[in-house]
């Protein structure tokens, strides 16, 4: 399962930067106990939180909103797989697909 961007924030940027919990969450403008909660893993990196991401060590908001995404999207399937086995597949055709900008290369 992908990580929460929280583990990547825990383990690498803040020891990177060498910066502490409580000199991050200054930096960035929150209070404490919402980076708390981003490093658990409890809340979400939401697009305003990548943005303070990023001007704060350099890495693209879209990263951390793309590290989001793709951490709720497995958690979702993997909670909705009995849902989702049922669900009959309708497949665009590729002209489509890419007239909508949808093609993500699978």
């Amino acid at each position: 399962m992908a990580q929460h961007p929280g583990t990547l924030l825990r383990e690498q940027v803040l020891p990177g930067l060498h910066l502490s919990i409580s000199q991050a969450a200054r930096d960035l403008g929150v209070a404490r106990q919402t980076l708390h909660r981003i490093l658990a893993g409890e809340a979400a990196i939401t697009p305003a939180m990548a943005a303070r991401l990023e001007q704060l060590c350099g890495v693209s908001s879209v990263f951390w909103l793309r590290c989001q995404n793709r951490h709720d999207l497995q958690r979702a399937r993997k909670e909705l797989d009995a849902v989702l086995r049922h669900i009959p597949l309708h497949p665009l055709s590729e002209t489509i697909v890419k007239k909508i900008g949808a093609y993500d290369g699978r």
